[in-house]
């Protein structure tokens, strides 16, 4: 999700999904590949649960993308990627949320 502006909920929300550590680190790790969850859990040293649980913040707020895809064996592995963003914090973009309400 590539905006120039946002409104004060939307603004809130995307940094929200970032406030955390987890989180960046699911970003950073992403930042090179495409990873299937497991094998991001693994990198993480994160429950698979509790990754999903970060990963789903992270797609609702236009982060990440993930999709179904099967392995050789015939397994259902969900992969997740970076999905482009920049985002910019400073007082304009802060006043510009709040003026749009």
């Amino acid at each position: 999700m590539r905006k120039s502006t946002y409104n004060v909920q939307e603004l809130s929300d995307r940094l929200a999904a970032i406030a955390s550590p987890q989180r960046m680190r699911i970003l950073a790790t992403l930042a090179g590949e495409e990873l299937h969850v497991s094998e991001l859990a693994r990198r993480l040293g994160m429950s698979r649960p509790l990754l999903y649980m970060h990963l789903t913040k992270l797609e609702e707020a236009g982060f990440v993308s993930g999709r179904l895809e099967l392995s050789d064996d015939g397994k259902a592995l969900k992969c997740f990627q970076i999905q482009p963003f920049s985002l910019v914090i400073d007082a304009k973009t802060i006043a510009a949320a709040v003026a749009s309400e």
